[in-house]
């Protein structure tokens, strides 16, 4: 690992990478602790299992992508949804078997190819499954939010307008301003409890958790890792073409795939949340031209240090119920709104009967939290609705659109 700290003279700690690697971190810091802080799980974590997952994943794939990894918006729900079934030491459980999921899919990849994967797992069942993801829990989001519908408000109309109106870096991060803007407003209004930093340490562990074994959870969370690795197959294309190389050939998908599994199964064993590549820094680097894997790099260490910092954790845990609530009835909605834009993208046709069948089953048993239990076990809500979806894909006639991910130019 240290030698990927070291290189060339572009690879130093010098100010300006310093600058820059510090930047890509405030990119993605909103996102990164939002997650943890909705379900439950000490931002401190989340940001050390950041980036030492990152760090993991430069190794893995030979310091060649410039990627950072943080929380995964598409495990918001089932996590919650497997914490209140299973509990979350065993939610955890469930997390790690994720990872190797990504790992079976590593290895599926460098065996048969990218499109065996696309086959698997066409858009008329990622569409559906994505969509199922986001709008789970959208009654969560409104119970929180209104605890205080003002804030809530004004959180959500600032997200709304830095996402429309604003260019450059501050595009990019919209739900660290909304949180920021919403935390000032619930200062205001005097909703805010300052306890947790008083009693915080300048220095501590993060809260770290151990997993506990459950069936169930395993079950519940194995399906759910179908979107996040679609979405990582376009990640890669966004980045291969920002950077102008080819990632997916060299150093290949199934080894950005392996550090994705790897770093998200480090996450489970100490109580994090699942890692992802994240979209917002591939279009900060795109905006910056910054393509230096390095910089990534000392955000992660960044990240490392940040999580370490007892006060930032007791900071993060003061922000009011009602601004994540807020943030969350855009995230979720726009999360809802990238499965529909998966199947537009993909041209699936829905004047085929058997497309509506694959896509109105997946939403039924998704929204609806249909369960199926055998003795101990039972798989429910987003994973069932990914593992019909995928039964159906396979066994009714005819062939679906797989998903179209288009290069960056």
């Amino acid at each position: 690992m240290m030698n990927l700290m070291k290189n060339e003279n572009q690879n130093q700690f010098t100010g300006r990478n310093m600058v820059l690697g510090v930047q890509f971190l405030f990119v993605a810091f909103g996102a990164t602790v939002l997650v943890p802080l909705l379900v439950g799980i000490d931002p401190a974590v989340a940001l050390f299992t950041a980036g030492v997952g990152t760090l993991i994943f430069h190794v893995i794939t030979k310091g060649m992508v410039p990627v950072f990894l943080g929380s995964s918006f598409a495990f918001i729900a089932p996590i919650i949804e497997a914490t209140r079934l299973y509990g979350l030491p065993g939610t955890f459980s469930g997390i790690i078997a994720v990872g190797l999921v990504y790992g079976v899919v590593s290895a599926l990849v460098k065996w048969r190819g990218i499109k065996f994967i696309e086959r698997l797992f066409p858009a008329t069942v990622v569409g559906p499954v994505i969509i199922t993801i986001g709008l789970s829990l959208a009654s969560v989001a409104v119970d929180m939010a209104k605890t205080h519908w003002i804030i809530a408000v004004i959180s959500l109309a600032t997200a709304v307008i830095v996402v429309v109106y604003t260019k450059g870096l501050i595009k990019l991060i919209p739900i660290f301003i909304g949180i920021i803007v919403g935390y000032l407003a619930g200062f205001l209004f005097g909703v805010i409890d300052f306890t947790p930093v008083k009693e915080a340490a300048w220095f501590a562990l993060p809260g770290f958790i151990m997993p506990e074994f459950s069936w169930g959870a395993i079950l519940y969370m194995i399906p759910v890792a179908v979107a996040p690795i679609i979405e990582h197959v376009g990640d890669m294309y966004a980045i291969g073409g920002v950077a102008e190389k080819n990632f997916i050939e060299k150093p290949g998908l199934h080894r950005t795939l392996l550090g994705d599994g790897i770093a998200t199964g480090l996450a489970g064993m100490v109580g994090g949340v699942p890692n992802t590549t994240y979209s917002e820094v591939t279009g900060a680097i795109a905006l910056t031209k910054v393509t230096n894997p390095f910089i990534l790099r000392i955000a992660a260490v960044t990240a490392i240090v940040f999580s370490l910092v007892g006060k930032i954790s007791g900071i993060l845990k003061t922000i009011p119920q009602a601004v994540l609530g807020g943030i969350m009835l855009l995230l979720f909605g726009l999360i809802a709104s990238v499965g529909i834009k998966t199947l537009i993208d993909s041209k699936t046709d829905m004047g085929k009967i058997r497309n509506q069948v694959v896509v109105s089953i997946v939403l039924t048993i998704g929204i609806g939290g249909a369960v199926i239990s055998w003795g101990n076990f039972s798989l429910a809500g987003i994973g069932l609705a990914a593992v019909a979806g995928i039964l159906l894909n396979l066994i009714l006639p005819g062939h679906a659109k797989q998903v179209v991910v288009k290069e960056t130019k």
